[in-house]
């Protein structure tokens, strides 16, 4: 089978599936074939794009983003970060019993940040305690020379 997209002599363009194109010829040389929309059978080919697939080792093209680019992005949030940890005490594996405790009130508020474990993270998450991990690592005081 083959399908064509044919044009009748008022400019609307269809589709129609033959089974050669000598099949197509014939019906349209005996007035067999007429435009579905207005009757027409005064009908001839339409110009009608390859069908072409895509090779299949071909991957898709991703966009290129300079690696200072992505330097200077992750070089502004590091400083952000760090002008924020300024002013936060680190309360290192306590951070999920004081964020707990900050939260229904039984300790002051303050800012802090600690470690906590990713299902700890998450339980603080769900009791709507407000938590984020950090986006640049952060050594822990002890851990400095």
């Amino acid at each position: 089978m083959i399908v064509f997209d044919l044009k009748c002599g008022g400019g609307h363009v269809f589709e129609a599936w033959f089974k050669s194109s000598a099949a197509y010829e014939e019906q349209r040389d005996g007035g067999l074939i007429a435009c579905p929309l207005c009757g027409d059978s005064a009908i001839g080919k339409a110009v009608m794009a390859p069908a072409v697939a895509a090779k299949g080792n071909q991957v898709a093209e991703r966009p290129h983003i300079e690696a200072d680019a992505v330097k200077a992005a992750l070089a502004a949030v590091a400083a952000m970060q760090a002008k924020q940890l300024e002013t936060s005490q680190w309360v290192g594996a306590a951070f999920a019993a004081k964020a707990r405790a900050m939260h229904v009130g039984d300790e002051p508020e303050a800012p802090i940040h600690g470690k906590a474990t990713i299902e700890e993270a998450k339980a603080l998450l769900d009791e709507g305690v407000p938590v984020a991990p950090l986006l640049v690592p952060v050594v822990p005081p002890e851990a400095c020379n």
